[in-house]
């Protein structure tokens, strides 16, 4: 179907219907974030929000028992977590937790909820990494959420626009285009526009919203946080980790150079990222539990 023939009224209105039928975010996390961005804030504040989710804090509690942490005893409550881990850490978990919780239990035809969760899990380590090299005044846990949240436009339309998505996919594997591109061919818009409309429905930060709105725009106008994040998206693409659908390209070229060069260059520069890698797997195989 070509552009011209749609009736962009209609679509628009789908696209609405779409986001509303994605269910709520967890309010125990805004209230989370709202408390984590009160540098007054004792920590026995965030530990008591997170205790009166006992499924979160189950899930907390497997995932710092884990041999991936391998912690000299059993920890049995998240304020003992945040004594090891620290309470970023907590934060992003929870964070991680909460996302898995408004995904589907089943994929949707043509979209694999696991490999996304891994590839946007990954970006959002690889984007908080960059934040913490970068130095700037950005918070890190807050490019965390950034690169957690950025492909969740995906979702939406996998999930509730099915056969307009599979026309997309259609399109990328005939022409060899990148699925932003075909999604705005198809409908108009495109997954990161439709995952800001998402964040702001979940009363997210305007300036979180913008960014994933803006995670595949060449014009968007730069800032720290959609750096980290375009560039961890791009990352976690070159190293095939997870699958968000829009394969990495030969000659794609850095998003920006604040980071480095080339890719291998970026990739040194953040160390150990098979860590990044791990804490990915563990989060996705406990939250999606």
């Amino acid at each position: 179907m070509e552009q011209a023939e749609l009736n962009t009224g209609e679509i628009e209105n789908r696209l609405l219907n779409a986001v509303e039928r994605m269910p709520a975010f967890p309010s125990s996390v805004q209230k989370i974030l709202e408390l984590s961005n009160d540098i007054n804030c004792p920590p026995k504040e965030l530990v008591s929000v997170i205790q009166q989710d006992p499924v979160m804090t189950m899930k907390i509690l497997r995932v710092i028992n884990s041999a991936y942490y391998s912690l000299p005893n059993r920890i049995n409550s998240v304020s003992q977590s945040v004594v090891y881990l620290g309470i970023n850490t907590i934060k992003n978990l929870a964070l991680a937790i909460a996302a898995v919780g408004v995904l589907p239990k089943r994929s949707p035809r043509n979209f694999d909820i696991q490999r996304y969760l891994i590839h946007s899990l990954n970006t959002a380590g690889l984007s908080r990494q960059l934040c913490m090299l970068a130095e700037g005044d950005l918070e890190p846990g807050d490019a965390y959420i950034a690169g957690l949240l950025h492909d969740f436009g995906k979702v939406v339309l996998a999930q509730f626009m099915s056969s307009d998505y599979e026309k997309i996919l259609s399109l990328t594997e005939q022409r060899g285009i990148p699925l932003d591109v075909a999604e705005r061919e198809v409908l108009g818009v495109d997954h990161a526009l439709v995952g800001a409309m998402l964040t702001r429905r979940w009363q997210f930060p305007y300036d979180l919203s913008d960014c994933i709105a803006d995670h595949h725009n060449p014009d968007a106008e730069a800032s720290l946080l959609l750096d980290c994040v375009k560039v961890a998206n791009q990352i976690s693409r070159y190293r095939k980790l997870g699958d968000g659908r829009n394969p990495f390209r030969e000659g794609e070229q850095l998003a920006t150079t604040r980071f480095g060069t080339s890719f291998d260059e970026v990739i040194k520069g953040l160390g150990d990222i098979q860590r990044i890698s791990d804490e990915a797997n563990l989060f996705a195989s406990i939250g999606s539990s």
